[in-house]
């Protein structure tokens, strides 16, 4: 039995929208990717303003080697908030693992020009 297993937790689907977003960031953190994305999409569609619900999301993807879904996140961050140094970063990064980095050097250059350490 590992130290956690008494450790129960309720269902995801009946979270509000804090302790979801809470569960999403402890998912993030402990490298399940895949959890944090399911957990934080449905809080994406109903606080699409929100920039941390989008970047959580979006670095999810990614990690999860979602890179479509990490790309169209990304995209649509900048389009929002073009000023956003890491929103460009993640698209770069991710148009990079997609084997696509020429199409993604452009925003490179941006996040560094942001001041971001690339």
């Amino acid at each position: 039995m590992g130290d956690f297993d008494w450790v129960r937790l309720s269902e995801d689907e009946h979270l509000d929208d804090h302790a979801r977003y809470d569960r999403a960031t402890f998912a993030f953190e402990t490298k399940d990717y895949a959890r944090a994305a399911g957990l934080l999409e449905p809080l994406a569609q109903t606080e699409p303003g929100n920039a941390a619900v989008a970047l959580l999301l979006a670095r999810s993807y990614y990690h999860a080697a979602r890179l479509g879904p990490a790309e169209k996140v990304a995209r649509d961050m900048i389009e929002r908030w073009p000023s956003d140094a890491y929103a460009h970063l993640l698209l770069a990064r991710t148009l990079q693992r997609a084997g696509r980095a020429e199409e993604g050097a452009p925003h490179l250059k941006i996040a560094e020009a942001m001041g971001l350490d690339t």
